[in-house]
């Protein structure tokens, strides 16, 4: 599981939920949850402020 989902589920957010609040549809968004998936700081900037979190406790080392 990717930290942007675990995120979201432990924050009770919808994928649509966070979607929205980014600016993109849900399945540009599902594809960014995705283990293999690596957005780009500026899009892991939006998500976590979406989500109300600090942008690089979704960011994997």
């Amino acid at each position: 599981m990717s930290l942007i989902r675990a995120w979201r589920e432990h924050l009770k957010l919808s994928q649509r939920e966070v979607a929205e609040s980014v600016g993109i549809s849900q399945p540009a968004y599902a594809k960014m949850e995705a283990k293999d998936s690596h957005p780009c700081v500026a899009t892991l900037k939006k998500i976590a402020a979406a989500m109300g979190v600090e942008w690089d406790q979704l960011q994997v080392e």
